[in-house]
């Protein structure tokens, strides 16, 4: 399917551009878990503007060069730390206070096809990053499982999302149902907001003592 030939429908990475776009503003901190050619990184970079700061991990050097360059190229250099280091370790690097995460699960494009994304550093670094994501934050996960391996991780991502306790996070799912092979699908996940807490407001003067579900017993002077 040609990827213009939709006129309504967004493409899946249009879809998860536009949930990173609409999630960040400048001065946020975000995450790119799996930096590749640094698509994503430059979008989050953007994004961020002056005063934020992204967080790009890769464990492939050519990855982080070309991202690196990318970056550079737009001027955009100051606002990414790269780390050559396993997402599974993303603790170690970020701190709390995260608004967006992105992951790009599978493998390099124009690279070595047998370095993929794996289902167990993929589900850790899940974890760490909803830890580490503020109330109202997002973590968008593009998922391609066509590769040896790729439904394994798949499944467990989706999984670890069904198990998700309603009230900390809620998750949609985006992708074509009706294409052949295995396209790539969209997974957004959202931090809640804490809920509200109830604090009964003080009464006016002159209202003090009168009817009410701890004084049904007053009457009128």
């Amino acid at each position: 399917m040609s990827r213009h030939s939709l006129q309504h429908l967004p493409g899946i990475l249009a879809f998860a551009h536009d949930l990173l776009r609409r999630a960040l503003r400048p001065g946020d901190c975000a995450v790119d878990a799996t930096a590749g050619n640094g698509h994503d990184t430059l979008l989050l970079a953007q994004c961020v503007g002056e005063h934020g700061k992204v967080y790009a991990f890769d464990v492939q050097a050519s990855a982080l060069a070309a991202t690196q360059a990318r970056l550079q190229q737009a001027g955009l250099q100051d606002r990414a730390i790269l780390i050559a280091d396993s997402h599974a370790r993303l603790r170690q690097h970020v701190p709390p206070g995260l608004r967006a995460a992105v992951f790009n699960l599978g493998y390099l494009p124009g690279s070595n096809k047998t370095v993929v994304t794996q289902a167990a550093s993929t589900l850790s670094a899940l974890e760490q990053t909803l830890d580490l994501l503020q109330p109202g934050g997002i973590v968008v996960l593009v998922i391609y499982s066509g590769h040896p391996g790729g439904n394994a991780e798949s499944q467990a991502v989706q999984d670890w999302v069904q198990a998700l306790n309603p009230q900390q996070a809620l998750a949609v799912q985006y992708g074509l149902l009706n294409q052949n092979g295995t396209p790539p699908y969209v997974i957004a996940i959202e931090k809640r907001l804490p809920a509200p807490t109830y604090q009964p407001s003080s009464l006016p003067d002159g209202l003090a003592g009168k009817p009410s579900l701890k004084n049904p017993n007053w009457k009128p002077e």
